[in-house]
């Protein structure tokens, strides 16, 4: 579920590159969670289920999507990135170059785990 405080924070937050990337995270997610809301959360647009699934933060040089949970995903991809005890990311640069069949397997393990079925 989209929501009008994401649109405004991409909008004038986000660099003419980087809104394009978050536009495909944002497809992405809504096709993946579509049960998931759409938020702002600590400054940053999120994924809300019974808990957060998805950050993005982004620098001058890529968006970062994170997964609250990642570190218990099944990583096939080889694409997520961290090391602490529960987050991992992906860096992406640009649109063209996101692992869509990738991204939406890891929202998968995220809203199994987010579920309780993962």
């Amino acid at each position: 579920m989209s929501s009008a405080e994401v649109d405004e924070f991409v909008r004038t937050k986000l660099p003419p590159q980087h809104q394009s990337i978050v536009r495909v995270l944002r497809e992405l997610m809504a096709e993946g969670a579509p049960d998931a809301s759409e938020v702002i959360s600590r400054g940053s647009p999120a994924w809300k289920g019974r808990a957060v699934l998805a950050v993005i933060s982004h620098s001058k040089t890529h968006v970062t999507f994170a997964f609250t949970r990642g570190a218990e995903f099944d990583d096939d991809h080889g694409l997520l990135e961290g090391v602490g005890k529960t987050t991992r990311h992906i860096k992406l640069k640009s649109p063209h170059a996101i692992d869509q069949d990738a991204v939406r397997a890891y929202i998968r393990q995220a809203v199994a785990l987010d579920s309780g079925t993962g």
